[in-house]
């Protein structure tokens, strides 16, 4: 190394904030040393993970439903609060700053952000909130302090349909029009319709999950006397869609009728196929199907890649739980989870199977009683 670049390399790695590098992918690349000392990781434990593994559980939801769709937009943002997770579990307040880099056709080359501990500004601000909290809990208990907490999950997702669908229509209507023939122009209106599809199934999975937590659980309306086919058909073709480079075999054989809820049967084959689409071989087609037999609706979704640890096979169906992401593919973890209560809620249940050559999820269903 030449005396200015062992400087530079010395400035990056013990600079009096953290670094961190992503790839074009989201994952980190990169990490300088003053962030492993601050949250007691080694280098290695940052490559090739995404930054909201390093978040508390409310930072996930926000960078998800928020911080991620705001830089991909933009391409950078400005001192978001956050709350990164030590490795001793303690939680490590900081402003964060991004901005991409971009090739000359707007392709993301990398991603740069400094994390910057801030640990002094949000005590003061976190003092306020936990003596709320605590004087709350002094006077209605945990269990109404629990239900205040999902009430407002419930009335955030429904205020954040209003803007969403806004952008939605106002997406349709640029595309209806021709004003856009620029092909950047066109890829930036195609990611927008995207993710606004993304967004509208995490405000559902949220607004299930807050459902079932306050006692209401998955609601159903039920019909047999419409088939149920079209229904899964349409869902395939939405996620063939969202995921061009990927192949949705299907092959389905209803003979009899399905006295089920038909959009909440799509919401559960669409978060089975959005699993298979993150966690299966890239490279392999995922496999649907469905069949009436013996007097059991039965439907299953299968993929090829690398098997489930045996250790998170029980927690599967638990909210929140999400594994090892290896794609571009990001969600909140409850997409299992709104699938097996959905499952619950029609009398039916889902099981798994896990091998080195294939991932299989079945939903069955007595068709009487």
């Amino acid at each position: 190394m030449t005396p200015g670049s062992e400087e530079l390399e010395d400035l990056f790695e013990n600079a009096p904030c953290g670094y961190l590098t992503l790839a074009p992918d989201g994952r980190i690349s990169r990490v300088n040393q003053t962030l492993c000392d601050w949250t007691g990781y080694p280098r290695e434990h940052f490559a090739d993970k995404r930054v909201h593994q390093f978040l508390n559980m409310a930072g996930r939801i926000y960078f998800e439903t928020h911080i991620a769709p705001l830089l991909r937009m933009q391409g950078f943002f400005h001192e978001f609060a956050l709350d990164f997770v030590t490795e001793t579990g303690d939680r490590m307040p900081v402003i964060a700053n991004a901005a991409e880099q971009r090739s000359p056709d707007g392709g993301v080359l990398s991603t740069r952000l400094v994390i910057i501990r801030a640990a002094d500004r949000r005590r003061y601000e976190r003092e306020l909130v936990e003596a709320r909290t605590t004087a709350t809990e002094s006077l209605k208990g945990e269990r109404e302090t629990s239900e205040l907490r999902e009430q407002f999950i419930a009335v955030l997702g429904h205020d954040l349909r209003n803007p969403l669908a806004a952008i939605s229509a106002g997406a349709r209507i640029l595309q209806r029009s021709g004003a856009l023939v620029e092909q950047r122009e066109l890829r930036v209106l195609d990611m927008i319709n995207t993710t606004v599809t993304r967004m509208s199934d995490l405000i559902d999975n949220v607004l299930d999950f807050a459902r079932g937590r306050l006692g209401g659980g998955i609601t159903l309306s039920r019909d047999d006397r419409r088939p149920l086919e079209p229904v899964l058909e349409r869902v395939v073709d939405e996620l063939r869609t969202a995921s061009p480079g990927r192949v949705i075999e299907t092959s389905f054989e209803i003979t009899e009728p399905v006295n089920c809820d038909r959009t909440r049967i799509g919401q559960l084959v669409s978060n089975l196929i959005g699993n298979a689409l993150t966690h299966g071989s890239p490279d392999e087609p995922v496999r649907v199907g469905a069949k009436t037999e013996g007097g059991v609706f039965e439907l299953w979704v299968s993929n090829a890649g690398e098997p489930i640890p045996v250790a998170a096979m029980e927690k599967l169906f638990e909210p929140f739980f999400r594994g090892d992401v290896r794609d571009s593919r990001q969600g909140l973890g409850l997409g299992l989870h709104i699938a097996s209560q959905i499952a619950q809620a029609h009398g039916g249940s889902i099981a798994v199977t896990s091998t080195a050559e294939e991932t299989q999820f079945v939903f069955r269903l007595p068709l009487r009683g």
